[in-house]
């Protein structure tokens, strides 16, 4: 096989669709779009739900069910890596995570999840803990406290 020889797969390449030219084509005259109306005019873009003015299927429906994700509560999380920049010795609250910027919002509190490694001896106050980030706050001499 040489580089002149190569050619592509059979239906691999096809001609582009030549609108609007003539009679062989098969695509001459209203170039496909049929007799007039909204589609048939240039720049058209119809909402896909749009059902010309009848009430949409989304709407004729029963709505049906309960979800409760607006009473779940939501964790701010921070890594146990990222509680390194204090100082031992240091009293580790939430509210000193906002202050520092390590959390960016409180939401409904403050977990403390198991990644990387503690290294200095503090006291970590949150609401919730990780088993992981409470075996590895142990290990390092710190204590963890549940607000």
């Amino acid at each position: 096989m040489k580089l002149n020889e190569l050619q592509r797969n059979i239906g691999a390449t096809h001609e582009k669709k030549r609108l609007g030219r003539g009679p062989g084509s098969g695509l001459g005259k209203t170039s496909g779009k049929g007799q007039k109306g909204q589609k048939a005019r240039s720049g058209v873009s119809i909402n896909p739900v749009f059902e010309g003015g009848q009430l949409p299927l989304y709407r004729r429906i029963p709505k049906r069910g309960f979800s409760n994700d607006r009473f779940k509560t939501v964790y701010a999380v921070i890594n146990v890596e990222q509680l390194n920049v204090f100082e031992d010795g240091t009293v580790v609250t939430p509210a000193l995570l906002k202050d520092t910027g390590l959390v960016k919002k409180q939401l409904d509190g403050v977990k403390v999840l198991g990644n990387g490694k503690l290294e200095k001896k503090i006291t970590i106050q949150a609401n919730k803990f990780s088993t992981s980030a409470l075996e590895k706050i142990k290990e390092a001499g710190s204590k963890a406290e549940v607000i």
